[in-house]
């Protein structure tokens, strides 16, 4: 069965809020929140993807400690532009 954009989207924002440290369950739950009922399906697809990487990484990339893999770079500038506000 495929899932609907509604369930994909309320997927992705639990898994935002749940993710293993503090500090991005805040980061991309808020994010989620703000961004994802507004994407297209490839954004989605690419925020899913990121969902999926490590979260000692992620925080990483999204504070600048370290240069994000290429796939990611806007998405997480987007992310680090949501953090800082």
């Amino acid at each position: 069965m495929t899932e609907t954009r509604e369930v994909r989207i309320k997927r992705m924002k639990m898994r935002s809020m749940r993710r293993g440290i503090k500090e991005m369950d805040l980061i991309l739950s808020a994010y989620a929140d703000r961004n994802l009922d507004a994407m297209d399906t490839a954004g989605l697809d690419q925020f899913d993807a990121l969902l999926h990487e490590n979260d000692q990484d992620l925080y990483q990339w999204v504070t600048g400690q370290a240069q994000p893999p290429e796939g990611f770079v806007h998405l997480v500038a987007d992310i680090a532009q949501t953090f800082q506000q």
